[in-house]
């Protein structure tokens, strides 16, 4: 049985440098970094130059990366910082951002008492830059915006640098989960004025269990976990030394690759639109997700005319892998939270996959996709 994955949202194959990276780490690096013997001081020496190559392909300094487990992690240290340590008191937000977000900003108001702001969401999935400028108008105390670049769901991009504007216009701290973009655009941080990013490597073909947070020099954070003074005492807790070479290998090869990936990419997901609506000639797309200039080129969010609860199931029989939104809702019986906040009831009831491509994907997987379709619409 052939297979076809396409949910690289969810996580992507890792590169087989990457692999090559962490077994010559694994076999030759096994030192503790905060060790002052030669060999902590030779895995010091490579987490430290890593932090700094990734730094530089967001023009930033080194002591702005904090090594982290992955997105989560980053986004709860930055959030919790904000209202704990920053003096945050109002939170911009939306509905529809990653659950390590909503998640965290409900902590976050039951506990702490903060203010949330939830920006409308139009039909499409997109914010108002003008509701964001009243938002930001009316909050009189200490305020953080947090929306995602990139929807891990629909893929809308968000006018990210406009967001910044407006953030640094009226003196809000802004931060973006940047976890599905990161890896696939490029970002000058120097040009964009963001104070919080977040990334994930296993989003961009590294390792899973590994990702940073980027924090804006002059902004102080404290750890979320005690117990050691790693990560310039923002993160206690032995780096993970392997998982941080093969992100920083990730990295490298998907900005030295950025542009023909993406050439790629795009042309799949380019045919698949055109392809399916010959197929299933009532289907709609979520969100953006259709406009090649809108959203991100790696995700396409189909939504079918029925409701057929077991067709990810069935597809995934014949070999196929996609999601019903985000992976971490899958095979649950909760709808997609963000499906749900723009869509009409009668339309979210209907059955919506997530595909989402990488430069491992090719033509004739998505030609067999369809075949696969045929028979399962049958």
């Amino acid at each position: 049985m052939e297979k076809v994955y396409l949910d690289n949202a969810a996580t992507t194959p890792i590169l087989p440098e990457v692999i090559e990276v962490m077994t010559h780490s694994m076999s030759n690096n096994f030192g503790n970094p905060s060790s002052t013997h030669q060999f902590g001081r030779t895995a010091k020496a490579a987490v430290e130059k890593a932090r700094k190559n990734i730094a530089k392909h967001f023009n930033v300094t080194a002591g702005e990366i904090v090594f982290t487990s992955g997105g989560t992690e980053a986004d709860n240290l930055i959030l919790q910082n904000a209202v704990i340590n920053l003096g945050v008191q109002t939170i911009i937000t939306t509905k529809i951002e990653h659950h390590a977000v909503i998640h965290t900003i409900d902590f976050l108001k039951e506990v702490y008492g903060v203010t949330v702001v939830y920006l409308e969401i139009n039909d499409k999935g997109d914010i108002h830059l003008d509701e964001l400028k009243e938002a930001l108008l009316k909050s009189n105390s200490k305020t953080l915006v947090s929306l995602m670049w990139v929807n891990n769901e629909i893929g809308n991009l968000l006018p990210i640098k406009e967001v910044a504007e407006l953030c640094k216009e009226y003196n809000a701290y802004f931060h973006s989960d940047t976890v599905q973009a990161i890896g696939h655009y490029e970002l000058d941080l120097q040009e964009v004025f963001i104070d919080f990013i977040v990334a994930s490597a296993h989003k961009f073909h590294g390792p899973k269990g590994v990702g940073f947070a980027f924090v804006r020099k002059g902004i102080a954070l404290k750890p979320m976990l005690h117990g050691g003074d790693q990560e310039r005492g923002v993160r206690s807790s032995t780096e993970n030394v392997h998982a941080i070479l093969g992100m920083e290998k990730a990295l490298e090869i998907s900005f030295d690759k950025m542009k023909e990936d993406k050439e790629k990419i795009e042309s799949l997901k380019k045919y698949f639109i055109e392809e399916i609506k010959t197929i299933i000639p009532n289907v709609e797309f979520n969100g953006q997700s259709d406009n090649l200039e809108k959203s991100s080129y790696t995700i396409l969010n189909v939504r079918f005319p029925f409701n057929d609860k077991m067709m990810i199931f069935n597809l995934d029989l014949k070999g196929v892998a996609v999601s019903g939104g985000s992976a971490c809702q899958s095979g649950s019986n909760k709808g997609s939270h963000v499906l749900g906040a723009f869509l009409k009831e009668a339309e979210a009831e209907k059955s919506s996959i997530r595909f989402s491509f990488s430069k491992f994907n090719k033509k004739e997987e998505i030609v067999h996709l369809f075949n696969v379709l045929k028979e399962v619409k049958k």
